[in-house]
């Protein structure tokens, strides 16, 4: 399992552009969170790149993520990426009893609702705070398919303070925006 390889069969599964990016940015924030928790980044931002790549082609509930988890198993992926995998879609009723499970979790709508935000902003990530996310939140309309009942209860199945997880998963964010296209624009 490494990222070169992962990277690669996630581009083989999933053509779109904002699909691809989505799954760059909860990598960055699995990479972050395992550094902050010590554990295997490399594993954790995996994780992160390959938990939507069934998506695309796949996106009922009937086959995501199975699809992928079965695609990632044959391939001899560990148990305990395919656990978090499955743990991220609520349907599965898979529990979500690991740290790497809930940290998916955590951040896998958020940091599309985050970057939804950025992409609302002219300076994108940059001074991005918890008090203007969570505003956005309020507005049903706007990135209206993030679920924001799932943002709350994943900071509250990882035991973090929803501002704190909001500012941890942007600056995870910001540190790597060149790769999902969030570059500050210049107006």
């Amino acid at each position: 399992m490494n990222r070169e390889e992962s990277w690669e069969l996630m581009c083989a599964w999933t053509e779109s552009d904002s699909l691809r990016k989505h799954m760059l940015a909860v990598e960055a924030a699995m990479r972050a969170y395992a550094l902050r928790f010590g554990e295997d980044e490399e594993k954790w931002g995996i994780t992160g790149l390959l938990h939507d790549m069934d998506y695309e082609k796949h996106p009922t509930p009937d086959e995501h993520p199975m699809v992928g988890v079965r695609e990632l198993e044959k391939r001899g992926y560990p148990d305990d990426v395919l656990h978090a995998i499955k743990g991220h879609a609520d349907y599965l009723d898979v529990p979500r009893d690991t740290l790497m499970s809930k940290t998916l979790y955590a951040v896998d709508e958020l940091s599309g609702f985050i970057v939804a935000c950025a992409l609302m902003r002219p300076e994108g990530l940059e001074n991005m705070k918890a008090k203007s996310v969570r505003k956005k939140m309020k507005q049903k309309s706007f990135a209206a398919a993030v679920n924001r009942e799932d943002i709350v209860r994943g900071a509250e199945e990882l035991d973090v303070d929803l501002n704190e997880h909001i500012e941890f998963v942007a600056g995870a964010l910001r540190e790597r925006s060149d790769e999902f296209g969030l570059i500050p624009r210049r107006d």
